[in-house]
């Protein structure tokens, strides 16, 4: 909301206020990410200011280390995995959430976020228990089935917020034409919804790429994800090399938050061609 032009001195005061702190807060919470990235370019072995040089040593370790690498490769894996199986589990939710006529509607959704809600380490536990139960530690099923339960809300949530304005006429047109119902979801709902199907499989990758509890406790001594290599880094022996991982990460993450931006924007531009 811009500022009108009558607007008086206290009023003036209070708006350009509201923005200073506004992005005093945001620096804050950007700070640490702005120190550590200078760093992945350090020519020391130590983590210090001033830098005593410029150096690509820790990218070219990240990126050509063999330990690194599988584990690059196992969360890539991971999270492709995930976001497949959350996706498609997640928009069958929210469709069926969707009916006006599902009965316990609310206790449903209640459930189907609650992985959002429950602190991640009594998930991981619980998950530790059962899967010790039926043989899934150490295995890459449990942790596809693992993050997939941790990822799965976010797709819940977004699917839903997008049919929330979804026009249910289209669908009976359809019908009323001979449409199959697959035919009508893949050529008519689909397509609506594909931005908010987008924006939560990129929030699934995200979730499953950046777990660490979860997989510390259900998986083997051999499956390090790149969040685990960074952790075990931190505990083991400090190396800048972990510098280099976390930059790659806040890009990756960059990147997929500008997407959903991206989506977010097309949808209102969409419903607003709709009305």
């Amino acid at each position: 909301m811009s500022l009108p032009a009558y607007a008086t001195p206290s009023e003036k005061i209070g708006y350009y206020g509201l923005r200073v702190f506004v992005g005093l807060v945001l620096l804050f919470l950007i700070a640490p990410i702005l120190a550590i990235m200078p760093l992945s370019f350090n020519s020391d072995m130590f983590f210090s200011y001033p830098m005593p040089g410029f150096s690509l040593r820790w990218y070219e370790d990240f990126f050509f280390n063999p330990r690194w690498q599988s584990a690059l490769w196992l969360s890539a894996v991971l999270a492709v995995l995930t976001t497949i199986l959350s996706t498609t589990l997640g928009t069958l939710a929210a469709l069926g959430l969707a009916r006006g006529n599902l009965p316990f509607r609310a206790t449903i959704m209640a459930v189907l976020i609650s992985p959002m809600i429950v602190p991640i380490i009594i998930s991981a536990l619980g998950m530790f228990f059962f899967y010790a139960k039926i043989n899934l530690l150490g295995t890459l099923p449990g942790l596809v089935l693992a993050h997939t339960a941790l990822a799965t809300p976010f797709v819940v949530i977004t699917v839903t917020a997008t049919l929330s304005s979804f026009d249910r006429t289209l669908m009976r047109a359809g019908e009323s034409l001979g449409a199959s119902p697959s035919t009508v979801f893949f050529r008519v709902v689909m397509p609506l919804i594909l931005p908010g199907m987008i924006s939560g499989a990129l929030f699934a990758f995200g979730t499953s790429f950046d777990e660490v509890i979860a997989v510390i406790f259900i998986a083997g001594p051999e499956q390090r994800t790149l969040p685990r290599q960074m952790f075990s880094g931190i505990r083991e022996q400090i190396s800048p090399t972990i510098t280099a991982a976390a930059t790659v990460l806040i890009i990756i993450s960059t990147l997929m938050l500008v997407t959903v931006e991206l989506l977010r924007r097309r949808s209102e531009r969409l419903r607003g061609i709709r009305t």
